[in-house]
């Protein structure tokens, strides 16, 4: 397969296993975790979690990734599309209020594979990095409820730095309206669990208080009005980070600061306390969750 799944368009050559171009991923899907996840949104992990599936490799590669051994690393098992409807099948069977499916852009093909075998009857939810392009978001339509992207950076130069794609505003924010009109306003059940729509999510970082404020201005201007946004604090200074200034967490007066414009904006939906800047709220990628049969 030559793969222009990703904004990177780079056309590599992908076997089963492996692959040549910037995220490293073959064709196969490899899953890190599979487990119910407690720490997303209270609308979608609910009481009894979230169906969280974590792919490895990723098509952007931030610098400062909390998730650097799956990322960057392939940490993972290697799974058939069989294997990986029936991994949905378990967790669904296992009470998730949802499936959860975390960075998956560039196993797309597979993982619609797997949905086209099974498909849970409870939402699909798209968790993704936002950086993508609208044709990949076009094909998800009958197969994602839920879109749960990040909107990271404005600034190209902040993008290049911290994930060599100066383009990411250009692809991510045409992906996120996008996704905004495919999957429509929220829709909510009766305990409050989220069914269909898309949360922004936006992750401050240190020093970069007017570019989340440049983000936050986007989502007020330009999507729909009951978009919920999750404004994140959660930023925590990784050892393989070498961009300047990233080396510590965001102060009280920065998120103060981004805080204030997110309700002089009038926007709504989920803050981050403080707590949540901690080492231990990143996953354990042990692969207990997934099969031992792998493939």
């Amino acid at each position: 397969m030559i793969c222009r799944l990703c904004p990177r368009n780079c056309g590599a050559a992908r076997s089963l296993t492996e692959g040549t171009g910037r995220c490293s991923a073959g064709l196969r899907p490899r899953v890190a975790r599979a487990a119910l996840h407690q720490w997303e949104e209270p609308c979608i992990s609910g009481t009894r979690g979230s169906g969280a599936v974590f792919f490895s490799f990723c098509t952007l590669g931030c610098k400062y990734c909390q998730n650097d051994d799956i990322s960057r690393g392939g940490y993972g098992r290697d799974v058939t599309p069989a294997r990986l409807a029936d991994i949905f099948r378990e967790l669904y069977a296992q009470g998730a209020h949802n499936l959860n499916l975390v960075t998956g852009t560039h196993f797309w093909p597979a993982i619609r594979e797997a949905l086209d075998l099974y498909r849970p009857p409870i939402p699909v939810v798209w968790n993704s990095s936002g950086y993508e392009r609208v044709e990949t978001v076009r094909a998800m339509q009958g197969y994602v409820d839920i879109f749960l992207p990040d909107l990271k950076h404005v600034s190209p130069r902040l993008s290049a730095l911290c994930a060599d794609a100066p383009d990411y505003f250009e692809y991510a924010s045409a992906a996120v309206r996008t996704m905004c009109d495919q999957a429509g306003p929220p829709v909510y059940d009766e305990n409050g669990l989220l069914l269909s729509g898309v949360i922004v999510r936006h992750l401050i970082l240190p020093g970069c208080t007017v570019d989340s404020m440049r983000v936050l201005d986007f989502i007020a201007e330009q999507l729909p009005a009951d978009t919920p946004v999750s404004l994140m604090r959660q930023y925590t200074p990784m050892p393989q980070c070498r961009v300047r200034g990233l080396d510590r967490r965001v102060s009280e007066r920065e998120y103060a600061r981004v805080l204030a414009h997110y309700r002089q904006l009038g926007l709504s939906g989920f803050v981050q306390e403080a707590a949540a800047a901690q080492r231990e709220y990143t996953p354990p990628f042990d692969l207990t969750g997934v099969c031992p049969q792998g493939g």
